[in-house]
């Protein structure tokens, strides 16, 4: 069974976020277990084997519905709703290998995505836009932090993160947050953010991401998250077409268009690793 390593949101190795991604055969029939997905609990044992925040599985739907390809998601220790930087891995592993042109119609827990690759390799996705309540700051999460905290946003039920603000982009660069502390906190994760220092290095914002919870002590570009850092710097910055930069030690560049409740995520892939994986189901 064929396996890749893709670097998302990056045009080079070694950068952005990395993704396992493996194609698999097509359901047998419409009444195929398990979605005609192998079992959850290989599934998981291959995203566990395979050690990045997350790995893809896909196989190909009949034609004629609302999807072309099933999607799922797993980090280490868990399947997750929602992935940007894996879904960007798939697409670029089915517009390179000729699998799919045009648009790529996903089905995954969290609806329907789309995706579709540009001439110059970028590839643009269709996510829904997360909505924004803004809470009082957690004390253990500020504690956990060890920064002060501008303001803190809850997410919408499909990220379950929270976003917090920070004065600026030299703290997010610096930060050095207690993981043993958040591992505790009922999120799926923590997002930190800033306005860019300096706008002419080619992006507006700055932010970290924090899923111990998951697995994930830090996750370099979260493409999720940005359905949710759209529209709050949006409403900051008065535009709706902006560029963020994601990471600590490895980072990645994601563009967001902000269309209401769509949001659309473009970045770059490129594929590190292509393999087999030695065993089956």
């Amino acid at each position: 069974m064929r396996i890749r390593i893709v670097d998302a949101f990056t045009d080079r190795p070694f950068a952005g976020n990395p993704a396992g991604v493996l194609l698999l055969d097509g359901p047998e029939g419409p009444d195929s277990p398990n979605g005609g997905f192998p079992p959850d609990a290989w599934l998981q044992q291959v995203a566990t084997e395979v050690n990045l925040s997350e790995t893809a599985f896909a196989h190909p739907l009949p034609p004629g519905g609302d999807a072309d390809w099933a999607l799922r998601w797993f980090t280490p220790t868990s399947e997750v709703d929602m992935c940007g930087h894996a879904t960007l891995a798939t697409a670029h592993v089915l517009a390179t290998s000729g699998l799919a042109s045009g648009p790529i119609r996903f089905s995954a827990r969290c609806g329907i995505l789309t995706a579709e690759a540009a001439e110059d390799g970028t590839i643009t996705m269709d996510f829904p836009t997360s909505s924004l309540t803004q809470v009082d700051p957690v004390a253990e999460v500020q504690r956990a932090l060890g920064a002060a905290i501008k303001s803190v946003h809850d997410t919408s039920a499909h990220i379950g993160d929270l976003v917090v603000e920070l004065a600026d982009e030299r703290t997010v660069r610096e930060l050095d947050p207690d993981l043993a502390a958040l591992r505790g906190y009922a999120r799926r994760g923590i997002i930190v953010t800033a306005a860019a220092e300096d706008p002419s290095r080619g992006y507006d914002f700055v932010s970290r991401g924090f899923f111990p919870a998951f697995g994930i002590d830090e996750d370099p570009v979260t493409g999720s998250a940005h359905t949710a850092l759209a529209p709050f710097w949006a409403a900051r910055l008065g535009r709706t077409e902006l560029v963020g930069l994601q990471g600590g030690a490895r980072t990645g560049l994601v563009t967001v268009r902000l269309r209401g409740d769509r949001t659309l995520l473009t970045g770059s892939a490129v594929t590190v690793i292509d393999g087999e994986l030695l065993t089956s189901p």
